[in-house]
């Protein structure tokens, strides 16, 4: 009888999907928890319930909280520029726009992994392990949507100096917008309000593909 060889490589490839695929369930269960119950409610022995694995397999791949939570928050990192990117790509032609734009952008501010991220950053505030970990958090999500805003309108004539001081006020503003929105849902509607405000601003440093160029966009692109 033939023996039959074993596929290490095949074998390999499963134990790396495996993992993989345990690696994920325990990051997606970090930012549930973050959401859910907050820094101080986030621990690594509901972060494995919530992931359906066990201690020892937690232990494994993040020995601590500390570990885990900083895998979670490249992953977090990583959902958030693929949320926008994606949605971005299946928006009807007549919405890629500017202001097609920042409406996928305030949802993204609204998803569970934004909402995670700004958990980190306001708890690290008070929290010396925490703070070294988040200390560059806004700058990295802000390099996130000054990348993203490059490659969705290449043709914009605003100086890269503008560019990065107006989403710079973008982020501020929607990281306020969320932390209202989280408390009281938007019952007002002011905070759609100031969006359709920051939307028509932004139409005019940005004009539809094709349009002649406004005075605000001429001014500022050539201003020195």
């Amino acid at each position: 009888m033939p023996v039959r060889r074993r596929r290490h490589g095949g074998s390999r490839r499963t134990q790396e999907e495996r993992r993989s695929r345990t690696q994920a369930r325990l990051l997606d269960a970090t930012m549930d928890c973050l959401v859910d119950l907050g820094w101080s409610g986030t621990s690594t022995t509901e972060v494995a319930r919530r992931a359906g694995v066990s201690r020892g397999a937690q232990q494994h791949h993040y020995p601590t909280k500390m570990v885990l939570v900083a895998a979670a928050l490249e992953h977090l990192l990583e959902a958030q520029r693929l949320a926008y990117e994606r949605a971005f790509a299946v928006l009807p032609a007549e919405r890629r726009d500017v202001a097609g734009a920042l409406d996928l952008l305030w949802e993204v501010f609204r998803d569970k992994p934004a909402k995670a991220l700004t958990e980190l950053a306001v708890a690290a505030r008070t929290d010396d392990e925490l703070r070294p970990l988040c200390r560059d958090l806004n700058e990295r999500v802000l390099q996130v949507i000054v990348e993203t805003f490059e490659r969705l309108f290449p043709a914009n004539t605003l100086t890269p100096e503008f560019t990065d001081s107006v989403l710079r006020g973008v982020f501020a503003m929607f990281v306020g917008l969320s932390v209202q929105n989280a408390l009281d849902d938007d019952e007002s509607g002011h905070q759609e309000a100031v969006l359709r405000t920051l939307k028509d601003f932004a139409r005019r440093l940005v004009p539809e593909p094709g349009a002649a160029p406004t005075a605000a966009s001429t001014a500022v692109s050539t201003k020195t």
